[in-house]
């Protein structure tokens, strides 16, 4: 009864959202020791973020059953519903384009994964937040979406907030591999 009672102490997503963002800083941390130059080490944050996106979107989509999406409106709404689910923090979507071709992606006073982190002024070029951006990059090309993700503002850098650009370039088509029919 008692491991019963331990149990419903802890809140699973807050744990496993701490975890992603210690894990990460580590991570940030080995790879700025790898690369050196920030240039280097955001390609391979946003190459890191593309493969996490492309791995989690099949896993939201089981895990919610949800119709494809009929506008970028509502794909928006998505994203925000998977941040939710997956790091415990809903950022806030606005800043639509009048052609509502592009949204912006914002965490108010916070970064979604930066909490435990101290950004020292020899990192000011680093995107740390570009991780995220490779992840939206590769869940919404994997539902035929190609996306351009750019980091507006950094809350790690002295901003007041964290915020990400998402730019919708082209519906993608299916397409057979080379040589299929």
């Amino acid at each position: 009864m008692a491991a019963k009672g331990k149990a419903a102490l802890f809140d699973n997503n807050k744990v496993n959202a701490d975890l992603i963002k210690l894990t990460y800083g580590a991570l940030v941390a080995q790879i700025i020791k790898d690369y050196e130059r920030p240039e280097e080490v955001n390609k391979q944050l946003d190459k890191l973020g593309y493969n996490i996106g492309v791995r989690l979107i099949e896993d939201f989509l089981a895990h919610h059953n949800i119709p494809r999406c009929l506008d970028f409106r509502q794909t928006a709404e998505r994203v925000q519903q998977a941040f939710r689910f997956y790091m415990g923090v809903q950022p806030f979507v606005g800043n639509w384009s009048p052609s509502a071709n592009e949204f912006s992606l914002i965490w108010e006073q916070t970064s979604p994964i930066g909490d435990f982190v101290e950004f020292p002024d020899s990192c000011r070029n680093l995107e740390y937040s570009r991780v995220l951006c490779g992840a939206v990059r590769g869940a919404l090309e994997m539902v035929q979406i190609d996306v351009k993700v750019s980091i507006v503002r950094e809350f790690l850098l002295g901003e007041s907030a964290t915020e990400l650009k998402v730019h919708f370039t082209k519906r993608l088509e299916d397409a057979l591999p080379v040589g299929e029919d």
